[in-house]
């Protein structure tokens, strides 16, 4: 399938992105700035000395506004905000802005914290944009004018390291570095600018599908390890488990069958 690809800038200074939402307290649900998001900003803040854009696509209103002020209070001076009814999809009004005007790098979360809460606008995004897209970024240790070098979490506390080709979305993960407080002065002195958006808003509640809830399947256990020290013990008791099997050099249905056993075992999939 063939895309566009939005074209980057001529020089070689890397421009960065970050695209924020509103998120909610998860013991007294009051709205505030969403966690994933606040450290992709603390991480892009930490990439060059420039002041990263930050975009937010959403609805707009007195209670949301102190949410959003939240990362202005991190050190930004601006917030562009894409209006958006609450049923819209944002996703076409991000790559149509995104489009016209394009970053080399742009950071995100992982998931919301309110709404669908799908984890599909990173995906999305990419798709729309033609961009490469990174999921559950730790750390990013380098940025070049046409390559980034970046530590994905894995499971058990691991880590890989990639080499992704920019321009790039990164999707950033719990196990990056906390984002700093936000200083009232500092959210107070931002301003929040709205961008007129040229596309049509769409109800995308028009388009689902209800059915009956049914009983999720199990899920295997995932252990999510922020420090070094934890990381090592997730390793330590990965390697005491037994019954584990290295496969190497096996066939397409070999691999499916181990892996049927392996999900029958920890009760996934029933028989």
């Amino acid at each position: 399938m063939s895309r566009n690809l939005a074209k980057l800038p001529s020089n070689d200074e890397v421009s960065v992105t970050v695209l924020v939402s509103v998120g909610q307290h998860p013991v007294t649900g009051r709205l505030r700035r969403a966690d994933q998001d606040a450290r992709a900003l603390e991480m892009a803040m930490g990439l060059s000395d420039a002041e990263p854009r930050v975009i937010y696509a959403g609805p707009l209103n007195d209670s949301i506004e102190p949410a959003l002020r939240g990362y202005l209070g991190m050190g930004v001076s601006e917030l562009k905000v894409l209006r958006q009814s609450e049923q819209n999809d944002i996703v076409p009004a991000l790559s149509a802005f995104l489009n016209a005007t394009p970053s080399s790098v742009i950071l995100c979360g992982s998931r919301a914290e309110l709404g669908e809460s799908s984890g599909l606008v990173p995906y999305q995004l990419a798709d729309a944009l033609g961009y490469t897209l990174v999921a559950n970024v730790a750390v990013i240790e380098k940025v070049a004018a046409s390559q980034a070098v970046v530590l994905q979490a894995l499971p058990r506390g691991q880590r890989r390291r990639i080499e992704v080709a920019l321009p790039a979305i990164l999707a950033v993960d719990s196990a990056s570095p906390v984002a700093r407080q936000s200083a009232y002065a500092k959210a107070t002195r931002g301003f929040i600018n709205c961008v007129v958006s040229d596309t049509e808003e769409k109800d995308a509640t028009n388009e689902w599908h209800y059915a009956p809830a049914r009983k999720r399947p199990k899920r295997l256990k995932i252990i999510k390890a922020t420090s070094a020290r934890d990381r090592f013990k997730a390793a330590a008791a990965k390697a005491e488990g037994a019954g584990g099997q290295v496969l190497t050099s096996v066939t397409a249905e070999e691999g499916a069958a181990a892996i049927l056993k392996v999900l029958k075992e920890e009760g996934v999939l029933k028989t």
